[in-house]
């Protein structure tokens, strides 16, 4: 199912003080910056913050926060950018 496909029903937006953190973990190249926003352009939705900063290990930390974002609409997005060659890891949580 691609992320695109995902609709938002009635009252599934999670509540407005909900504060959802996708974590990425990528090679150090800063294309691996506009691969993670890419999903979030495609479905209009603007993250509350996104922070990149590159780890003593040479690899870009990534993070981006949402609010009123479904959980399962970021479980998709991080499964999808796990299968991108460039990205380590993904993941979100709760803030």
């Amino acid at each position: 199912m691609s992320v695109e496909a995902i609709e938002v029903k009635e009252g599934e937006r999670a509540p407005f003080h909900s504060l959802l953190s996708l974590r990425v973990t990528a090679e150090a190249d800063p294309g691996a910056i506009v691969r993670v926003l890419h999903p979030f352009q495609n479905l209009n939705i603007n993250p509350r913050r996104v922070l990149a900063q590159q780890a003593i290990s040479g690899h870009i930390e990534i993070q981006v926060d949402v609010f009123g974002v479904p959980e399962r609409m970021l479980n998709l997005i991080a499964a999808k950018l796990r299968q991108v060659p460039c990205i380590f890891n993904a993941y979100w949580h709760r803030t």
